[in-house]
Parts: C-alpha cells; sequence; structure tokens
C-alpha cells in the first residue's frame, strides 16, 4: 500500500482501534461476532477462506483471529482441517504472538462425549490456539475473551494516523511540553527544511521524524532510515551513496545507496553524531549540491531528498570540542526538536501505561482493570534514564510475570526494587553521594571513594554536565573521568544536565 493513501487527517482516539479476523463462511456466527465487536469498538474483519485469511493478514495488523476448525483453501472446495493447520503455520511463522481461538462445529455435542471434546481442544493448543469454544459460543465467554485479549482503556494522543488497517503511529500523551514538540514538528513538516532531533535514548525520535514525513509533501515518496553507528567507515559510505560493480572486494553488482533510494522522500539519519570527521566532510557536499558518485563510479546520482537528523548528545558542544564539524552542524540544524525525557513529563505516565497494557495484555493473557497506586508513585518519583523504551518493558515484564487484574510492580521483585527512590537527580549524571556526618567536621571518616564521588558530582553540576571543562577543574582527563563515572553509576556514556 502506498503512502499516499494514508488516511492524512490527525487523528485523537480514546482508545486503541483492534483488529480482529474471523475465518469462518458460516453467516449466521459472522453476525454474532460482528455485533459483539462492534459493541467493544472493534473493528472485525470477515474471511471465508483460507486465502483469504492469509491475504488479510498480510494487507493488514490483526490483533486477535477466530477460526472454524475446518476451513476451505479456496471457494467451492471441501471443507477440511489441513486447511486450518495451513493458516495457524502461516500465523505461527509471521505474526507468532498473535492469539488464535478456535470456534469448532462439532455434530450434536449434547450426544458427544467430554473425551472426544477434549480431544479437540487438545489438537486446538497442540496447533497453536491459545483457546477452543464449540459453536454456538457463548456471549459471555468471547466478551470475556475480548477484555482479556484486547483490552480498550481510554486513553489520549496528541497524534496518530493509519492506513487502512494498518496504525502508522501513534503519540501517546496530553503533557504541555510533548504538544509543544508536536504542533512544531507539524508545523514545519509541509517545508523541506532540514530538521534536527535531540533527546535521550527512548524518547521516540524516530517515532517525531516518521510524524514529520507523514505529514510532508513528501509523504507519497520513500521514508529511508541509515544508522550512523552501526556501521564502520567505509560501509556507512557505500550503505549512503552505493557503490558500482567490482568497487571493491565483494561488491558482485551495482547497488544503489540509501540517498538514492530516498529519492523524492525523506532520509533518517540517525545518531549523526557518530559519523567520523573524514566522512563528514562528503556528506556536507552531498547535502549541499544534491549529488554524488557511487562508490568505484564516476557518474554523478543527481537526488532531492529531505533530511532529518537524530542524536542523542549535544550537538553544538560536540562541535565546540572538535567531533563534528561546523559547517555540517548549521546545515542540518535547520529547525531543532528537542525532546524532554520522561522523567520532566510524568503527567504523561498514567496514558501510557494504559497505552502498553492495551498492546500487550494478550502476551500475558491477563485482564488488567487497575492500575496499583503505590506503583505509580513510584513510576511518578522515579528519573526514567530508558525513558519510554524503559517504561515499555517495565509493563510487559510486570504483565506477564505479575498475577490478578491490578497491574503492580511488587509482582517483580528485582523491578521494585530497582525502581525505589533513592538520592538522585533527574538526568544527572552520578547518583548524590551520601552528606557528611551531622555534626562533624571536615572530611574525616568519610571513605575515599565517596569524598571522590562527591567532589565529580558536585564539579558537574557546576560545569552543567559539560564532563569536559569538569574534567579540567579536576585535573584528570577527559576520559578518566568517563570511566569513573561509568563505574560510579554503571552506566554507558550518559548524557549531560541541560
Amino acid at each position: 500500500m502506498d503512502k499516499h493513501e494514508a488516511n492524512k487527517k490527525p487523528t485523537s482516539q480514546t482508545g486503541l482501534i483492534a483488529n480482529v479476523l474471523i475465518v469462518d463462511n458460516d453467516p449466521q456466527l459472522a453476525r454474532f461476532m460482528l455485533e459483539i465487536l462492534a459493541q467493544k469498538g472493534i473493528r472485525g474483519i470477515i474471511a471465508e477462506t483460507t486465502n483469504d485469511a492469509i491475504h488479510s493478514l498480510e494487507k493488514a495488523d490483526y490483533n486477535l483471529v477466530f477460526t472454524s476448525d475446518r476451513l476451505r483453501q479456496r471457494p467451492g472446495d471441501p471443507a477440511g482441517q489441513l486447511n486450518v493447520l495451513k493458516l495457524l503455520g502461516n500465523i505461527k511463522a509471521n505474526s507468532p504472538e498473535m492469539p488464535v481461538i478456535m470456534v469448532a462445529d462439532i455434530d450434536k455435542p449434547q450426544t458427544t462425549n467430554n473425551r472426544q471434546i477434549a480431544d479437540a481442544a487438545v489438537r486446538a493448543i497442540q496447533a497453536g490456539c491459545c483457546d477452543f469454544l464449540i459453536k454456538p459460543p457463548s456471549r459471555k465467554k468471547i466478551e470475556n475473551l475480548l477484555e482479556t485479549l484486547l483490552p480498550n482503556h481510554p486513553i489520549q494522543d496528541c497524534d496518530a494516523a493509519e492506513e487502512g488497517l494498518r496504525t502508522l503511529y501513534r503519540i501517546v500523551g496530553n503533557s504541555k511540553k510533548l504538544r509543544q514538540t508536536i504542533n512544531l514538528a507539524k508545523k514545519i513538516a509541509p517545508t523541506s527544511i532540514p530538521v534536527l532531533i535531540s533527546g535521550e535514548s527512548g524518547t521516540g525520535k524516530e517515532l517525531i521524524s516518521f510524524l514529520i514525513h507523514h505529514n510532508s509533501k513528501r509523504s507519497a515518496g520513500p521514508y529511508i532510515r541509515i544508522n550512523c553507528a552501526a556501521l564502520s567507515d567505509s560501509l556507512l559510505e557505500s550503505e549512503l551513496f552505493g557503490h558500482e560493480k567490482g568497487a571493491f572486494t565483494g561488491a558482485y553488482a551495482q547497488r544503489k545507496g540509501r540517498f538514492e533510494i530516498a529519492h523524492g522522500g525523506t532520509l533518517l539519519l540517525d545518531e549523526i553524531t557518530e559519523t567520523p570527521i573524514k566522512f563528514q566532510a562528503k556528506l556536507l557536499r552531498v547535502l549541499e549540491q544534491q549529488d554524488f558518485e557511487r562508490v568505484g563510479g564516476n557518474d554523478n546520482v543527481k537526488v532531492n531528498v529531505r533530511i532529518i537528523s537524530t542524536t542523542n548528545k549535544n550537538l553544538f558542544n560536540e562541535v565546540e570540542q572538535g567531533r563534528f564539524r561546523r559547517d555540517l552542524y548549521y546545515r542540518l540544524s535547520g529547525v531543532r526538536l528537542i525532546l524532554c525525557p520522561l522523567g520532566q513529563r510524568t503527567e504523561d505516565l498514567p496514558e501510557l501505561v494504559w497505552h502498553f497494557v492495551n498492546l500487550y495484555a494478550r502476551q500475558g493473557l491477563r485482564r488488567i482493570t487497575a492500575l496499583d497506586p503505590s506503583m505509580m508513585d513510584i513510576f511518578a518519583k522515579y528519573h526514567w534514564p530508558g525513558n519510554v523504551r524503559q517504561l515499555r518493558n517495565v509493563v510487559l515484564t510486570s504483565l506477564v510475570l505479575g498475577v490478578g487484574e491490578t497491574l503492580a510492580l511488587a509482582d517483580v521483585s528485582w523491578l521494585f526494587d530497582e525502581m525505589q527512590p533513592r538520592q538522585q537527580e533527574s538526568n544527572s549524571i552520578l547518583a548524590d553521594a551520601p552528606c557528611s556526618a551531622s555534626g562533624g567536621s571536615g572530611l574525616g571518616g568519610i571513605p575515599l571513594v565517596q569524598v571522590e564521588k562527591q567532589a565529580i558530582l558536585d564539579t558537574l553540576r557546576q560545569t552543567a554536565g559539560n564532563k569536559t571543562k569538569a574534567a579540567k577543574v579536576l585535573g584528570i582527563s577527559d576520559r578518566t573521568l568517563r570511566d569513573k563515572v561509568r563505574r560510579y553509576r554503571g552506566s554507558e556514556d550518559l548524557q549531560p544536565v541541560g
């Protein structure tokens, strides 16, 4: 499906619109199921054959499948269980976590012994189904299954978009800072101005990047992403600009680069600060001229591409320290968007938690009706170094390992211990060191490691988190300071304050 077919009208839904596929050619069952789904605000789609069902699964995102125990491969074919196994095999191969419920048509169930029904249920579970029903299914049973597997707790979002039966993106929350960022992103989207998106890891920089592309005049064109941190210097040039046959060992054919593939659309340069200085000079020329030569080639390739870059570092500081070209910085930052960390928009936490419950409840096969107040209190006080990505994993872990209808962090002991309130500064580089003993004088009696830790923390505060300046003040190398930061906090290259 092409991007220009997408529904470009922003949505502000209050709940998750789930899609359920019903694979059966029984019109009476279809009407019954569609009525229940409609009452729950769930979209139901009917497929009468195995081939129709597989085609539907390829075209749309589904959350749940109901299937008959006997299906036709195509209209006019005899119904059989082998066609059901084909469908289940396809689902298992492409969407292994998709819940499938088998609805069996057993003749005269009142005369069928319990052993036969049990054997049929076992075969369904062995084939990959999560539940087994007998026609006609109970309305209450279906409603309970839907509430467990497809919760639809109301939530607020800032923006969302769908394409047919697929959700392209959904940005959950309604905090002032988030709304300001979304509004600015949508304001600049129709232009071709380059955009630099800054923010800590896990704040949703790629999501904002796609929002800009989707709301731009280039939305019908390709959206191409390259992770600059994941490639070596030589591979980065080949990936971006492509190469000619024989350009290097292993170049058996001409290959287009990401710039060429993104022609007429948007190219996302993810973690742009990880590119080496030497390569940055080549990149600057391409951005200025919008043409290049493939590696090993002589022909100029003209492109028309909008550039969006992301970084989890303070790019201006990188320029000041000589690690990033100043001219490239000004070329990339036509408009700069800054995503604030989750710890600074805690009012979005309830919406995000319910959003992840809606998405992942089916993995835990657990019905959630409430959030534990003590858990939410811990969430509100926690500084979330991993941001929304960390919150998602915490919710998913609690869903899978917890019990009962109330989602509680206490169900998972190591998460509960990890997130207990400590003396710490939101988004600081080091946790606060213990203060001197009350009533004492000087530093006597305090372990040397704590004195060093406190000195580093205070200096970093004074330098607004600039590690290079802090290292000079402390009289140690920049590398030594970074090593100490990692050792004290047990974290990789934490970002400066501010």
